[in-house]
């Protein structure tokens, strides 16, 4: 069977990209449908939400930080937006991040950082480990220096994403509540998704924004080059006699893992996150938990006094450069919002507004079009 009433854009996928991409496309007056499960859920439920362009600044990344810098410059008037029309508070806090050396091979390395930070005309001070301590006086007495970067901020990814579904349905946005299971070809050209239950979506443009099940998507004639990365995640509860536990986001880098601690106002304390290749597995370790509490205990002593409330683990969607696949695809009718790896939060604002002006006009924003799917090959046909 076929839906009655075509649409102008079929995003496959409700997490955070899916979402904000259906929304802005909605405020461009396009007949917008969304099919996904349980929209909201994914790898949103998960993030720690760190707006980190300064402190996830990393080599031969250059490119991609300024994406990112624009992005972080967007939050502020998106909160303030997306709060308006989702009618939710979203979490959004501009506490900075603070990233610290527990030894001399640490304290070298953050110096590095520091100077490529600067080099990339990045605003971040070096501190001493006295200093550090005095902004965050729980930390491990044996700190040996820091960076404090005011600029990063952070917001809650769950609160993101029940607004941004509010948000969708008073735009208008279509929901249907199932997995796609095939995307529909005319003449070479998408032109909608079958459903689970038999259903045909016909739409004008597909948006495949499923995170690392974005290539999964039966009837691609393409190849899509996202693979999962599993990250394990805690969540611990800051009763109130322990507040102000942490003002700050805090991480650093523990026998060669990152690390990180980030306070939210709701007395949430998320900590993060692993690694890990492990394909679509989704299960929560003995042996990630442990790391976590290990290396964040050795940052923050005092977190083993604080109640245990969550573990999760998610899918990050990488793709082969761990930059994001935004826009038009060589087949007709496809775009892609995926592959934003670790950056997918922060990137929201600015993917939405480029997904919309690429839905309504064909071509990407001037500032985007180096994510562009087609910047190394990135659809090949599949093999036969």
């Amino acid at each position: 069977m076929s839906s009655k009433v075509p649409s102008d854009v079929v995003v496959v996928g409700g997490g955070i990209i899916g979402l904000v991409t259906a929304w802005r496309s909605a405020q461009q007056g396009l007949r917008t449908a969304v099919v996904d499960p349980a929209p909201g859920g994914g790898a949103a439920q998960v993030a720690a939400g760190m707006l980190a362009a300064v402190t996830e600044l990393h080599y031969g990344e250059e490119t991609l930080l300024a994406l990112n810098l624009a992005s972080a410059a967007r939050y502020p008037s998106f909160v303030a937006e997306l709060t308006e029309a989702g009618g939710e508070q979203l979490g959004y806090r501009s506490c900075g991040t603070l990233s610290v050396a527990l030894d001399a091979d640490d304290r070298a390395h953050l110096r590095e950082v520091h100077a490529l930070q600067q080099r990339s005309g990045l605003a971040s001070e070096w501190l001493s480990g006295r200093e550090c301590r005095r902004l965050e006086p729980m930390l491990a007495p044996g700190v040996r220096g820091g960076l404090r970067a005011d600029d990063d901020h952070q917001i809650d990814p769950r609160q993101l994403v029940k607004a941004l579904v509010i948000a969708c349905e008073r735009a208008g946005v279509r929901f249907h509540r199932q997995w796609a299971d095939r995307l529909l070809l005319v003449r070479d050209r998408a032109c909608g998704v079958v459903l689970a239950d038999g259903t045909e979506l016909a739409a004008e443009q597909v948006v495949l924004a499923g995170g690392s099940h974005s290539g999964l998507l039966a009837g691609l004639p393409v190849s899509v080059p996202v693979r999962p990365v599993k990250g394990q995640v805690l969540r611990l509860r800051i009763p109130p006699a322990y507040a102000p536990f942490l003002q700050r986001t805090v991480r650093a880098v523990v026998r060669g893992s990152d690390v990180y601690l980030v306070p939210r106002e709701n007395g949430e304390l998320v900590i993060g996150a692993t690694s890990e290749e492990q394909g679509y597995d989704t299960t929560v370790t003995a042996g990630g938990v442990y790391e976590l509490l290990r290396d964040a205990h050795e940052l923050i002593p005092g977190i083993t006094e604080l109640p245990l409330v969550e573990t999760r683990a998610g899918l990050r969607p990488g793709s082969p450069d761990n930059a994001p696949l935004i826009g038009p695809t060589q087949l007709p009718g496809l775009l892609l919002a995926t592959g934003h790896h670790r950056n997918g939060v922060l990137l929201t604002p600015v993917t939405g507004d480029a997904m919309a002006h690429a839905l309504t006009t064909g071509e990407l924003p001037q500032d985007v079009r180096p994510f562009s799917p087609k910047r190394f090959g990135a659809l090949q046909e599949q093999a036969v």
